[in-house]
């Protein structure tokens, strides 16, 4: 009976050691900074400006198709409504980790009120994280069009 009970014990053990490893470490990772990635989609959806305040990095670089923009220019472009992100289809995500790092590449169906136009285009989406004092900032986020799709 002890000896059965040894057994279990190894095997519990055993069994919380494979649930900690490093994969499922580096897997759990990258499920939550998708789930990052597809709630700062929502947040530019809805305007949730205080919530991009927080999740932006303060040296935070955005790269459109006509330049780029520091953090304060793309919260006034998303405040002042005059690039209304309206629905991002993530078609595809993905993340890799690199020790403090994360980039998230994401094909998705933009639909976008630009300068008073709705339009719908294909991107791929490049998003890079750090973190800091214990949360993820994002610090570069770039829109490249696919062509032909």
């Amino acid at each position: 009976m002890v000896l059965a009970f040894l057994t279990l014990v190894q095997g519990s053990s055993a069994q919380e050691k494979k649930a900690t490893s490093p994969d499922t470490r580096r897997a759990n990772v990258e499920r939550e900074i998708i789930s990052i990635s597809k709630e700062k989609w929502q947040w530019m959806s809805e305007r949730k400006l205080d919530s991009l305040e927080a999740l932006f990095h303060e040296e935070a670089v955005f790269v459109h198709m006509g330049g780029n923009m520091s953090r304060s220019q793309e919260l006034d472009v998303i405040k002042t409504g005059k690039i209304h992100y309206k629905q991002a289809d993530i078609q595809d995500v993905s993340a890799r980790i690199i020790g403090p790092t994360a980039i998230v590449l994401s094909r998705i169906r933009l639909l976008a009120v630009v300068g008073g136009n709705e339009v719908t285009n294909p991107f791929m989406v490049t998003e890079v994280y750090v973190q800091q004092g214990g949360a993820w900032k994002l610090v570069q986020l770039s829109f490249s069009r696919l062509a032909g799709q």
